[in-house]
Parts: structure tokens; C-alpha cells; sequence
């Protein structure tokens, strides 16, 4: 990574790829295998009402561009509000498993020719209609569990191999807007009621509180935990060009306050391989890559700097980072994605 601030234009260059969908795209998620297999993305469509899609594509850098796969694209109740492949890669597997979510969760099994639905599985215990999820996580320690969040106040956490509800948590005083896990039984999640709170399925009557918004009742987004130091926390707050570090042993006070978008924040991941590297993105256009300073280091008083910046030329609504490909970034622009060698 260079120490200096650097801007990319939104053209194509062996270290910018792009997709044109014919559908505005928000939902995105890269899959679990590793290399020698190319990254491999399933984007959801964001269309007002019924009919939606997800469309799966994979990078092809000798026709330098995202390939489309048909066969493994399908037709989606309602625009997806988060996708996640298995966060286990099964090499030798000839399918793959995908979850989604909207009014309910849903478990998709694709292979090279078809895409079967396996399940749904809805929040209600006590009818058929559900309150719209959010977002949801796939644990990786434990990968039968996948918690949900809700506008209902609740997280609900799922043994997927049973298909049943394992707990169901009151998380909030107003509507939970994401959630995510830190190990097997750990979890935290964001409200409309501005805090971060942390859960542990071993003791479900009692949340602890690491943050909350300076204004009251200024609602926080969305929560990225790092995976790679699980002391850290990131999230952004509704309307704000911020994006603000927790660390859970000194709760309620940010490590830092990466202010340098000009316009809201949208989207926000944490580097899969570096413990302070994270990336941000929002309406001003831009993707910045931070380095988060040290435990204990002095911060200047005019804050932090990027130490990459990217320029795509429309606002960005959704970033997520590969995991198995750790120098691929992807974003979503209109009805653009955009993947960016970091």
C-alpha cells in the first residue's frame, strides 16, 4: 500500500474492472473461494416493488471484465438488503450456498447449471407476514448460525441446518439496521436509537453499550467488526460524513473520527488481512482507504488522512472487501459495479 493519497479515474485500467447491470444494484457479496479461482460476485437489483434479481458475475482478466453467469443468476422477491456466500470455501464443491435477505431469509444452493432454493425462513413466530430484515451475518465460526436484524426492534439468530429460530433478542428501543458478529456466540448491532450494542448468547438478558451518538437519537447505519483485531469496531451514522472507530475495552469514546468524505457515508469494510486498514465509501463518490492510527498514537488535531483515495464519478451506495481475494475491493455505483485492485 502507498503512504500517499492517490486518485483513480472511472475508466477501465488493469487495476479497475467494471459491470454494467441493467437494474441499479445495492446488495453485493464476494464468494468464499480462494484463488486460483477468480473473485466471483452475486449482486442483488434494487427496484421498487416485487420483482428483483440477483445476478452472479466473475472476473475474467484476460477479456478484462466481469462475465456474467446466467445459469447461476435467478429472480428475487423484493430488492435483496444484504448477500452473503458460505463463509467456508468448499473447493471441491460443484455448488455453492448463498443467503439473502427481505421480508424473509433466504438459502440458495447454485451450481454451474441451476439455482435451487432451499429455505426460507421468516422472524414470526406468530404469523405468516414478517417484519422486513435489514442485514444479517454469516458466522464464520460457527456457519449453521446466521443473525438477522430487523425493523421490529429484534436480532434473531438461526440454526440454518435445522431451519429454527435458536434465540430471538428485543436488541433495541427502534428499528435495528445491521448486525454482525465477533466469534461463535458474540454479536453487536446498530439501531435507530444510535448505540452499538454488544450480545452474548450465554447470558441473553444483558447487552452491553460500546457507543452511542453524540446526538441523541441520531440513527447508526451500519457496523463492521474486524475481523483481524475483534477490539475494533466501525460504524457510520445516518446523514454524516464520519466514520467512527470504537474500541470495545474503552467503550462510549471513539479511537478516531475519519472525517474526509464530503458528502454521507454509505458503506464501510475492514481489511480481511491488515488489522488497521479499512475502507470507506458514500454519496460524495469517492472509496478512501484509511490506516487506523495504533493503540496509545497521537492523532493530529486536523485527523487522519486517507492513505488511498478513489474517484468513481457517481455516489457510491454499497463497498464490500474480499475476504479470500484480499486485493480486490468491490463497489456499487447506479447500475454500475466496479471492482478495484488495492
Amino acid at each position: 500500500m502507498e503512504s500517499s493519497t492517490q486518485e483513480s479515474p472511472a475508466t477501465a485500467t488493469k487495476n479497475t474492472y467494471t459491470f454494467d447491470s441493467p437494474h441499479p444494484v445495492y446488495a453485493m457479496a464476494f464468494s468464499s473461494l480462494p484463488a486460483p479461482s477468480p473473485p466471483r460476485l452475486a449482486l442483488g437489483s434494487f427496484i421498487e416493488g416485487y420483482a428483483n434479481r440477483v445476478d452472479v458475475v466473475t472476473l475474467d482478466e484476460e477479456a478484462r471484465s466481469l462475465r456474467p453467469e446466467p445459469s447461476s443468476s435467478f429472480d428475487h422477491p423484493y430488492p435483496p438488503t444484504k448477500l452473503m456466500f458460505h463463509p467456508w470455501s468448499l473447493p471441491n464443491s460443484p455448488f455453492s450456498l448463498l443467503a439473502s435477505s427481505s421480508e424473509f431469509l433466504r438459502l440458495w444452493r447454485l451450481d454451474s447449471s441451476s439455482v435451487e432454493l432451499r429455505s426460507i425462513l421468516g422472524n414470526s413466530k406468530s404469523s405468516e407476514f414478517c417484519a422486513p430484515i435489514t442485514s444479517f451475518d454469516w458466522n464464520d465460526a460457527e456457519p449453521r448460525r446466521i443473525g438477522t436484524s430487523s425493523i421490529d426492534t429484534t436480532c434473531t439468530v438461526w440454526d440454518i441446518e435445522r431451519g429454527a429460530i435458536e434465540t430471538q433478542l428485543i436488541a433495541h428501543d427502534k428499528e435495528v439496521y445491521d448486525i454482525a458478529w465477533g466469534d461463535a456466540g458474540v454479536f453487536a448491532s446498530v439501531s435507530a436509537d444510535g448505540s452499538v450494542r454488544i450480545f452474548d448468547l450465554r447470558d441473553k438478558e444483558h447487552s452491553t453499550i460500546v457507543y452511542e451518538s453524540p446526538r441523541p437519537d441520531t440513527p447508526l447505519l451500519r457496523l463492521a467488526w474486524n475481523k483481524t483485531d475483534l477490539r475494533y469496531m466501525a460504524t457510520i451514522l445516518m446523514d454524516s460524513n464520519r466514520v467512527v472507530i470504537i474500541d470495545i475495552r474503552t467503550p462510549t469514546v471513539p479511537v478516531a473520527e475519519l472525517q474526509r468524505h464530503h458528502a454521507s457515508v454509505n458503506a464501510v469494510a475492514w481489511a480481511p488481512q491488515a488489522a488497521r486498514h479499512i475502507c470507506s465509501a458514500g454519496d460524495d463518490g469517492q472509496a478512501l482507504l484509511w490506516e487506523v492510527p495504533a493503540a496509545g498514537a497521537t492523532v493530529s488535531p486536523d485527523g487522519i488522512d486517507p492513505a488511498l483515495c478513489y474517484t468513481a464519478g457517481a455516489e457510491i451506495n454499497q463497498l464490500q472487501w474480499s475476504a479470500t481475494h484480499p486485493d480486490w475491493i468491490g463497489i456499487a455505483l447506479a447500475n454500475k459495479v466496479q471492482l478495484l485492485r488495492v
